[in-house]
């Protein structure tokens, strides 16, 4: 039987934001998961993604940005976004001690709200690891805007998944960001992937493509938690 999906309210400073809990039994660990800058927790990308980690013994939380919660559509601005990203790991932090959870929190985002993760743990953010579903590098067609310069401080765990059409980020950019992070970091390209990690010719709906990105990160939460 699938776990339950519980809905739960984090609270940002003065805001207050919705999230969906889910708990597998016996979690080994915990993913908070945030969505993109064009869609919420509520696309069936996330839904899918997150319960195939259910299935593979990952609790999980998502949740909305305040510009998505109020019905906005213009991404939150980093200060924003990254203090909904601190309650949110806080809210995660409470269910697992409430659950008698033990394992390691990861943080998860799909495009912004992966750039959004990743600029939180530079800030002190605590995490066990950080997972990139489709990383923004540079807005498409634009390689000399390249948004890296965080990320060479950080020395956690990151896997980046990536479509190998997404034109968010350069193959030989992205490779080479990778690479100058150093061994933490570890780069997987999903063949025949766009932005969104649809690929031609290959009839799937947005639920089954996220759900498919699932085993290859716990298989990497497994090895590096």
């Amino acid at each position: 039987m699938p776990p339950v999906e519980s809905p739960v309210t984090i609270r940002a400073g003065d805001l207050e934001v919705s999230g969906i809990y889910a708990r597998p039994e016996r979690p080994f660990a915990t993913l908070v998961l945030a969505h993109g800058a064009g869609a919420g927790m509520e696309h069936p990308f996330m839904s899918g993604f997150t319960r195939g980690l259910n299935d593979d013994g990952v609790a999980t939380l998502r949740f909305n940005f305040p510009y998505r919660e109020a019905g906005r559509k213009f991404p939150d601005r980093p200060p924003a976004a990254i203090a909904t990203w601190r309650a949110a790991m806080d809210e995660a932090a409470r269910q697992a001690t409430t659950h008698g959870d033990t394992g390691p929190v990861w943080a998860a985002g799909k495009s912004f709200g992966g750039r959004m993760a990743s600029m939180a743990v530079a800030e002190g953010m605590d995490a066990a690891g950080l997972i990139y579903l489709g990383y923004p590098l540079h807005p498409p067609g634009k390689p000399e805007k390249i948004r890296d310069e965080h990320l060479y401080g950080l020395t956690l765990p990151m896997l980046f998944l990536q479509g190998s059409r997404d034109t968010f980020a350069t193959h030989e950019l992205l490779e080479g960001v990778v690479s100058r992070i150093g061994p933490s970091a570890a780069l997987q390209w999903v063949d025949g992937g766009d932005h969104s990690f649809a690929v031609a010719g290959k009839k799937r709906d947005a639920a089954e493509i996220g759900a498919s990105l699932a085993p290859a990160v716990t298989e990497f939460m497994r090895t590096h938690g």
